[in-house]
């Protein structure tokens, strides 16, 4: 898109412009600028990292329209009972007032790159001097034939924390005893690998728990495997046996179409009706600020310096979380957090000339499949051959004590606090 087009687009806040441009709370006047988009795990690190870490040289502004944060990550331990909606659910209050981060409660509309501003919703204009985008992911609403936008509360997706977490164990605690549950899960690549996984886990650890053992829940994967299969196939055959079956595209020969009407799932294998609930994970994108940006390939993801986090297509720009093509690194809240510090440090070097360090990624995944049983599976990443490699990777199953898998529980527990206080402390 040419400057011509973009200074068109941004007219319409002219006068919010030259309010913006004289206004040190928006800019900073001589202060360096960075805007971030998205107040996710990605975006409110960067946030708060080069905020403190610049010691106030840097003027920072989260444009983030939430008030507050509901985490995807342990999402699944609410729908299971293990955490309250509450514990799930983190203000951005300690970014503005421990930090000084300008929280803009805003949706960001447009990215004028000639001009290095942002557009809002309601036409405010912020300009900056690096930009970092954390916006997510948007679910493909065709991706699953016969379901789109309109079905998901008939057939909640729950992909997107808040209303639809609420929303699927309001419809998981509905079910009846004997009822079909089916889960449709997304292709690669995708937000969180285990979670559909783990979600399948709480949903039979609440069948279990309340006495509805005659309950099955199917789930129909496009994929051939997924991530920590074996243990979680080894969990389900110890605590749920004949209550969850997973079909691959070799048993299920393909999803056909789904009716939210009537709960009907079809797939060529079998046709499933009357659904107690069924839970549709679609396919996945980058949000769509960076795609209308011109910041995706065809993949609908973007693509990254693995050294920095700088998209590959603008220097002035970063792109770290989900939405980013972060080589090996899967898609997760730890792996945002991980790439945000990165892009951090680069940023307060360009712009401070503060003291840089060689670049240093990691990830740690934890899932529930009973009380006190828990895996993981996680690694460490480095830039190589341009992209970001892995360097070493684990994967843990829970001890063969009740000792060893209530530590196993309580060190899952005590990741999801340090990393929360990490991003919102």
């Amino acid at each position: 898109m040419s400057g011509m087009t973009r200074r068109s687009l941004l007219g319409a806040g002219a006068a919010v412009v030259a309010s913006a441009v004289t206004s040190p709370a928006v800019i900073g006047q001589a202060r360096a600028r960075v805007v971030v988009i998205g107040g996710g795990p990605g975006g409110a690190t960067v946030a708060k990292y080069v905020a403190r870490d610049s010691a106030g040289a840097i003027n920072v502004s989260l444009i983030e329209p939430s008030a507050s944060f509901v985490t995807c990550f342990h999402s699944n331990l609410y729908l299971g009972g293990f955490k309250t909606f509450e514990q799930i659910t983190h203000s951005y209050e300690a970014l503005t007032k421990n930090y000084g981060v300008n929280h803009v409660r805003q949706t960001a509309a447009f990215i004028d790159r000639d001009e290095k501003r942002v557009r809002t919703a309601d036409n405010t204009i912020l300009s900056y001097d690096r930009l970092v985008v954390a916006p997510g992911i948007d679910l493909k609403y065709d991706s699953v034939p016969g379901w789109g936008q309109e079905h998901e509360q008939a057939m909640p997706h729950a992909w997107k924390a808040g209303p639809q977490t609420q929303l699927l164990k309001k419809r998981l605690d509905e079910v009846k005893n004997g009822g079909v549950i089916v889960m449709i899960a997304p292709p690669n690549p995708y937000r969180c690998p285990p979670g559909p996984y783990e979600r399948v886990s709480m949903m039979a650890h609440v069948l279990k728990a309340t006495g509805r053992t005659n309950c099955k829940i199917f789930i129909i994967d496009p994929k051939e495997s997924f991530s920590k299969q074996g243990l979680f196939q080894d969990g389900w055959e110890t605590f749920y046996k004949g209550m969850v079956e997973w079909l691959g595209p070799k048993v299920h020969d393909g999803l056909k179409s789904v009716d939210p009407k009537t709960g009907t799932v079809v797939t060529g294998f079998e046709t499933y009706k009357n659904c107690a609930l069924v839970n549709v994970i679609p396919a996945q994108m980058a949000g769509k600020i960076v795609r209308e940006a011109g910041l995706a390939n065809a993949s609908g993801f973007c693509p990254i310096d693995p050294a920095t986090m700088k998209s590959a297509n603008d220097p002035n720009l970063f792109i770290v979380g989900d939405a980013s093509i972060a080589g090996d690194m899967p898609k997760s809240a730890f792996s945002a957090n991980s790439q945000a510090k990165v892009a951090a440090m680069t940023i307060r070097s360009e712009l401070t000339g503060s003291r840089s360090f060689p670049p240093r990624y990691n990830n740690t995944c934890w899932s529930l499949i009973e009380t006190d049983n828990a895996v993981k599976v996680g690694g460490r990443y480095e830039p190589k051959d341009g992209k970001i490699s892995a360097a070493e990777t684990f994967v843990s199953k829970v001890g063969e004590t009740a000792e060893l898998r209530k530590q196993t529980q309580e060190e899952n527990i005590g990741w999801y606090s340090g990393i929360t206080t990490d991003i919102f402390g």
